[in-house]
């Protein structure tokens, strides 16, 4: 059978000195076999597929086959995991395949996770079992579509065979795209090891490949670098903040210097919002819980800046003075980053002093009256459009989930409608364009982790991945009506709340 689809390969990451990674190969599985493949992904990538049949694609992306031109390869890294240093990480179940230019001109990497034991497994077996797969799937789909730069899905592969974490699970292997796999543990690996050429060779590499605009003769091109990361993390999580999503496990090695959402292990979008949520099981004591997220990005891009010191400045004072502005910068750049988002969140095209005492008393009305995140804003968009309406604002304050609350005429909510209504009258668009403006930023979808929890568990009790495909549809359009999915706009009730995530490592 031959393994001959096209992939334009082109392996930029492979010509790098060979501390950067260790060549590894697949380990085969048993009895591959398709889920779902991302066809429209593919022809972004310039893949052909030259006929290749379901059964043919599952030995290519479960990696039984080699596609041609691959040079699999496992990347090294450290990382601060839960704030304590581990110098040698690496991939310890993904084998990077290659990288290839796009259809747009953009690089892309071509990564399997769950191919098996590399260098970096450090005992581990280098398998992915199906939740997991099926997790990563839905979330960085979703996060494309609901506009949140991401890593994405091309293929997720059942493997036949059955990994042992908690428990027996059936196994898979996922096919993740990135602009990279280069990551804030990726510089501090160099920087532990003191090896300031691979350093600056790293640097070096990214400049180009993310950061072309940065003139790379420039003297304080690596401080131009810091910068623009720092840049691209505020807005990063800005969104993430904006939308009520939780990464959940935002340790170094989880952060990419493109600026772009990646492994999507125990994360998970709020249902009701309370700013000290946490998902993660093994976010014992809430270090990335909701509201710390851009305190947490902050710190990491701390550690960023400390393995750049020798490269920004020959004085170690004067480079620390520099990274520090930035750093303090950074506050500001994601502070207002979010403030612009939940502007739009309200329907507000305008700015007043006024508006973030706004936001914070709405956030602190939804913490009171346990009101679901996501619908409350998207119930909003209604009562924008229809401002006089009493049942539309009845829609808003049907949401009210605390006992305390139920049946008052005098809850913190109510009050916080009348302030916005009053607000809204300073904008020059009509209702009804409010409201679309409002719609286009505040989806109607989101995947909840009740619906993730489901298809989880036809996938493995049944081996049905019906709902998972069904859920991916739904989710391709989050700012849509689709009103033969209405139900699935809903929180979950009390018997199906997930109140933990798992990693799945």
């Amino acid at each position: 059978m031959s393994a001959s689809l096209t992939i334009p390969f082109v392996n930029i990451y492979a010509t790098l000195p060979s501390q950067f990674y260790s060549r590894a190969m697949p380990t085969p599985v048993a009895n591959p076999a398709l889920i779902l493949f991302n066809h429209d992904l593919a022809t972004e990538l310039g893949i052909e597929l030259n006929g290749k049949s379901n059964d043919e694609l599952a030995l290519l992306f479960s990696g039984n086959q080699l596609p041609d031109g691959a040079d699999p390869l496992a990347m090294a890294y450290s990382g601060h995991q839960f704030g304590q240093l581990n110098p040698q990480l690496g991939d310890g179940r993904a084998l990077l395949l290659g990288d290839v230019i796009n259809r747009d001109g953009q690089r892309r990497d071509i990564q399997l996770k769950g191919a098996g034991r590399t260098p970096y497994s450090r005992g581990g077996d280098g398998r992915s079992p199906i939740g997991p797969v099926l997790r990563e799937y839905v979330m960085c789909e979703a996060m494309h579509a609901l506009g949140v730069p991401t890593t994405r899905a091309l293929a997720a592969i059942s493997s036949g065979e059955y990994v042992i974490r908690e428990q027996r699970e059936p196994g898979g292997v996922f096919t993740r795209v990135a602009s990279s796999h280069i990551r804030v543990g990726t510089f501090q690996y160099f920087a532990v090891r003191r090896d300031i050429d691979g350093l600056r060779t790293l640097a070096d590499h990214v400049l180009a490949r993310h950061y072309p605009e940065i003139n790379n003769q420039a003297d304080d091109r690596y401080l131009q670098l810091f910068t623009a990361i720092c840049h691209k993390q505020a807005e990063l999580i800005a969104n993430w903040m904006q939308l009520g999503f939780i990464h959940g496990v935002m340790n170094t090695d989880n952060m990419t210097v493109s600026g772009e959402t990646i492994d999507y292990g125990p994360c998970a979008f709020m249902d009701t919002y309370k700013a000290n949520t946490v998902y993660s099981y093994i976010d014992r004591n809430g270090r990335y819980a909701y509201q710390n997220q851009p305190a947490i990005g902050q710190w990491n891009l701390a550690r960023l800046a400390e393995t750049l010191l020798s490269l920004i400045n020959d004085d170690e004072k004067t480079a620390i003075a520099q990274v520090t502005e930035v750093l303090q910068d950074f506050a500001v750049w994601q502070q207002q980053a979010w403030l612009q988002a939940m502007r739009k969140k309200l329907g507000l095209a305008t700015e007043q002093e006024t508006d973030q005492a706004l936001i914070e008393s709405l956030l602190s009305a939804l913490t009171e009256a346990e009101m679901d995140y996501t619908l409350f804003f998207r119930r909003l968009c209604d009562l924008a459009e229809n401002p006089d309406a009493a049942d539309t604002k009845l829609g808003v304050l049907t949401l009210i989930q605390a006992p305390a609350c139920n049946g008052s005429n005098d809850t913190a909510i109510e009050h916080w409608l009348d302030e916005w209504q009053a607000r809204c009258q300073h904008e020059t668009s009509s209702p009804k364009e409010q409201a679309i403006a409002m719609r286009a930023v505040n989806p109607a979808y989101i995947p909840r982790n009740h619906r993730v929890a489901e298809v989880i568990k036809a996938a493995e009790d049944n081996n049905d991945f019906e709902p998972f495909k069904r859920l991916l549809r739904i989710l391709a359009h989050p700012y849509a009506e689709q009103p033969e999915y209405s139900s699935y706009q809903l929180p979950p009730q009390p018997d199906e709340k997930v109140l933990r995530t798992f990693c799945g490592t």
